[in-house]
Order: structure tokens, then sequence, then C-alpha cells
């Protein structure tokens, strides 16, 4: 059977949540994921924030890649950062991770050179596909700021 990699529209919102959720809930998270509202108002309002693929066969959701463009000041270059890409057990091994990112990159329409990721260092499968794929770790740690220490900020 044939995978095939398309824009995600708004029918997919819950397929797109669902497949969070399991990403999620395999790095570990412990709660639930954003909700089918808050992807509805940022991925297809007025302003989208992100953009995403999904992959499927036989119209059931294979995987998923969320991602937003992303600039370098250092190289002078735009690039793609991709949020959350997950492959469903049932599409592990047949080159979806791989596709996703390829139609990905054919998809975003402001000249990506690069594509940049954060994936969890216990995350040994991931790491496996990055490096067989070619990414290359950059040396940063990733750093969060919320909640009342953000509004002590502001």
């Amino acid at each position: 059977m044939t995978v095939r990699y398309r824009k995600a529209e708004l029918a997919d919102v819950t397929a797109l949540r669902d497949m969070v959720q399991a990403l999620s809930d395999h790095d570990g998270g412990t709660g639930p994921v954003g909700t089918e509202a808050a992807l509805i108002r940022h991925g297809f309002g007025d302003r989208p924030l992100f953009q995403a693929v999904i992959a499927e066969q036989d119209d059931l959701p294979l995987g998923m890649v969320i991602y937003y463009p992303d600039f370098s000041t250092h190289r002078g270059e735009a690039g793609v950062y991709v949020l959350d890409i997950y492959v469903a057990p049932s599409g592990r091994g047949l080159g979806v991770g791989r596709g996703l990112l390829a139609e990905m990159m054919r998809q975003q329409d402001w000249g990506a050179k690069y594509i940049t990721l954060g994936v969890s260092p216990d995350n040994t499968i991931a790491l496996g596909f990055y490096d067989k794929v070619g990414f290359r770790g950059r040396g940063y740690e990733f750093m969060i700021l919320d909640g009342p220490e953000l509004e002590a900020l502001l």
C-alpha cells in the first residue's frame, strides 16, 4: 500500500491532537496535551502559528509533523522548526518519518535551508532516526520561561 502525504486541513484536527497525545505519552507525558480548540485557533485561524503534514494509508493517519518558520541570524537564512513529529507504530519502518520531513520541506514556502528540532536525550529511537537522516547536535540546551516567573518579567 502507498503512503500519501498531504497538508493538514481543519478536518484533521482530531487526528493531529490524538497523535500529539500519543507522542506525549511515548515521551512520558503526565497529562493531556493542548485541546482541539487550541489547534484550530492557532493552526487554522486568521493568523496560523504552525502548519502540519499528515501521512496516511487507506485514509488512516500514520503520522504527522507540525512545524513553523525559523530564522538563524548566524546563518542569515530561513529554516523550519519541527515542533512535533510522530509516526504511529503501524507506520514505523516504512520510511514515514523521512517522508514527512521531505513533504514538509516541499510544503514550506519561505525558502528554508535547514531544519531544527528538539529531542529528548532519552529517546534513543528518535535519536537513531535523526542520526540516520543526517541531523547533528547544535550544543544548545532548550529552556523555557512561563508561569509566575514570566509574569514577574512583565
